[in-house]
């Protein structure tokens, strides 16, 4: 259990953890399937032109692989303006196998922690906006300070490190004292671990990949922002939230599944929609005076029942 020791496998392999999860459908495993999928379709596909003998002129373009160039984000802001979808195409994007692990393995403890504290229904968006806020960072970076401007026509950004790195500061904003079993160091409070990330990002800018530094304090920025005015109750989100679940109901009917929720799963539902109002603003105090006592004193202090709620509250839609 979070808090005593988050990640325990009751028994089960590592192996059957990783099957268990990936059989689940929440935004979380899709976000991760999303980013194993498109690193395969890019190696296969260029693995396949390769084998098919394709001219390498064609296959590349500044030395790399001709798809995955047009998904990158470019700090040109002329190249930019011919391809504005790579705002968003960039953080799905990995440059290789061991940067696509370490981004899965920050992804999958930071969202984790996040859908108990935050909500999985905000994890989508706040993966969308600090990859945005990591996206401008860099391209206004690029084109504003002279140290860049050699190097601003050909450089570009790709990975999801921005997005990742925003939720695992989101995550730590509002659970800062929450211990994380790091290996061979024990449990570490989640906000020493994320001040490790954003002064290793700081004092890196200098040392090769700046695009990718800055892009990280970026998104890092955001999942702060985020956190920190979520706990004063604004959600910052909130507007793109709304925008997200009106391009669902382009593809899927919630009506039919919130009618067959309400007929199957809540058949005591009171009577009256005064009734019903009265119990959900309870149910919502309850909550809200949980999450202040994390504030005041720490996860630890939850009893075993307020966790629970807090956990269940965290999975509503």
């Amino acid at each position: 259990m979070i808090g005593q020791n988050p990640y325990a496998n009751n028994g089960k392999s590592m192996i059957e953890e990783l099957k268990a999860f990936f059989r689940k459908k929440d935004v979380l495993t899709r976000l991760m399937v999303i980013n194993i999928s498109v690193f395969a379709l890019l190696n296969i596909s260029g693995l396949l032109l390769y084998l098919l003998n394709i001219d390498r002129e064609f296959l590349e373009i500044h030395g790399v692989y001709r798809l995955t160039y047009y998904l990158s984000l470019p700090s040109d802001l002329g190249s930019f303006l011919l391809r504005p979808w790579s705002l968003i195409t960039y953080m799905f994007v990995q440059e290789g196998i061991f940067h696509l692990f370490f981004n899965l393995m920050i992804l999958y403890v930071g969202g984790q922690i996040f859908n108990r504290f935050v909500g999985e229904s905000k994890l989508l968006s706040t993966y969308i906006l600090s990859g945005v806020a990591g996206a401008l960072l860099y391209v206004l970076t690029f084109n504003i300070f002279p140290a860049f401007q050699d190097v601003v026509g050909g450089s570009f950004a790709i990975g999801s490190s921005a997005s990742v790195l925003g939720i695992f500061i989101a995550a730590a904003t509002f659970a800062p004292n929450l211990p994380l079993n790091v290996i061979l160091l024990g449990n570490v409070k989640l906000k020493y671990i994320a001040i490790v990330f954003i002064v290793l990002d700081l004092l890196n800018i200098r040392n090769g990949n700046a695009g990718g530094h800055i892009a990280h304090l970026g998104g890092a920025f955001y999942g702060y922002l985020f956190s920190s005015q979520l706990k004063k109750n604004v959600d910052i989100s909130n507007s793109f939230n709304q925008f997200l679940q009106k391009l669902k109901s382009y593809f899927y009917n919630e009506k039919k599944k919130s009618t067959f929720k309400n007929v199957h799963k809540n058949p005591k539902r009171p009577s009256t929609d005064d009734d019903y109002l009265k119990n959900q603003n309870a149910y919502q105090a309850e909550i809200d005076q949980i999450l202040d006592k994390i504030k005041r004193s720490g996860y630890e202090s939850l009893s075993t029942m307020e966790k629970q709620k807090l956990f269940d509250a965290s999975n509503k839609p």
